[in-house]
């Protein structure tokens, strides 16, 4: 095994090992900050104290919708790279965000559903109706899909979708309080019991993206080499739909409308490790989640204020994407 190799084997122990330090770290975090240790004691033998209670009740839920969000949507946006060719697709930018989120909001506004295990099926209904139309939208027209429309697209839908939302939410006022930060994409006052209710979904997608791996490798070279490789372009386009519906929903119905996190982390990984998807995407859910959790903890950890997730996430993938438009502006334009 040559030294690039070992180091390649070894970055998912090390994130792993990373990502298990962050989330104990960011249980300590909060108005009252709890030391490390006393967050494991709870975590290992959890009694009636209030750091107990605190670790167990609050922050505990919390991290784990933080790791299930992040990575949902950097799988998510790893998929999409690879299948459409996209170095700019991501699910908050191509409008699969969006479109999960206002179906929430109708459903809390016009449908009276208020548990998380409800929603989420009116988030994956949201973010497959905005997959497609986006996908509409950017394949229409004598050249076909590529991708400076299908980013247009998507920033088209979510744009529209997320002007629907708003208006929505300011004639419903008691939806608005009910969805205030998560409109922006919060971990704020999650329960675990709303982790519980994604989880089946979320495991389920992510372990089968995990298994196409090889597939996905075969697809990120172009759809005439995949069918050249023995596959399906099609059908391995309308599978990877399904995952980043399924994982982005799952996302949204416990985070809100994240952006971002599937567009950064992607493209880290890529520049480590390469192309390969067999590596990219175990590599891509530990990261995401990594990143989720820095951008929930920090703002609380360098300050006395709670910032939503979703804008401290959008401050810094912000500039990242605009490096990237910038790097890609001249193919496919």
């Amino acid at each position: 095994m040559t030294a690039a190799a070992g180091r390649h084997a070894a970055l998912p122990f090390l994130l792993a090992v990373a990502l298990l330090v962050l989330a104990v770290w960011a249980m300590g975090v909060g108005a009252s900050d709890i030391p490390m240790g006393r967050v494991a004691q709870a975590l290992w033998a959890p009694g009636t104290e209030r750091a107990d209670i605190v670790v167990m009740q609050v922050r505990l839920p919390r991290v784990l919708a933080g790791v299930s969000a992040g990575a949902a949507l950097a799988v998510a946006g790893a998929i999409m790279q690879a299948v459409t060719g996209n170095p700019l697709a991501e699910p908050g930018i191509m409008g699969v965000n969006a479109g999960a989120a206002f179906a929430v909001v109708c459903g809390l506004a016009f449908l009276g559903l208020t548990a998380v295990s409800e929603l989420i099926w009116m988030a994956f209904v949201g973010a497959g109706a905005a997959a497609a139309l986006v996908y509409a939208l950017g394949t229409a027209g004598r050249s076909g899909p590529t991708p400076l429309k299908l980013v247009l697209a998507g920033v088209v839908v979510t744009t529209f979708l997320g002007s629907v939302t708003t208006t929505i939410l300011l004639f419903d006022a008691q939806t608005l309080d009910t969805v205030r930060f998560w409109t922006v994409g919060s971990l704020k006052g999650r329960q675990l019991g709303d982790v519980v209710a994604v989880l089946p979904y979320l495991a389920v997608a992510l372990v089968a993206a995990l298994v196409c791996g090889a597939q996905f490798t075969a697809m990120s070279l172009g759809a005439d080499v995949a069918r050249g490789l023995g596959q399906n372009a099609l059908a391995w386009r309308a599978i990877a739909a399904l995952l980043v519906v399924g994982l982005a929903g799952s996302a949204v119905a416990i985070a809100g409308p994240v952006a971002f996190v599937g567009l950064v982390v992607p493209h880290i990984v890529r520049m480590c490790i390469g192309a390969d998807y067999r590596r990219i995407l175990p590599l891509c859910l530990l990261g995401g989640a990594a990143l989720t959790l820095c951008a929930d903890t920090l703002p609380r950890a360098l300050s006395d204020r709670d910032i939503p997730v979703g804008i401290t996430l959008a401050v810094l993938g912000a500039p990242f994407f605009i490096w990237l438009a910038r790097r890609h502006g001249g193919a496919g334009a």
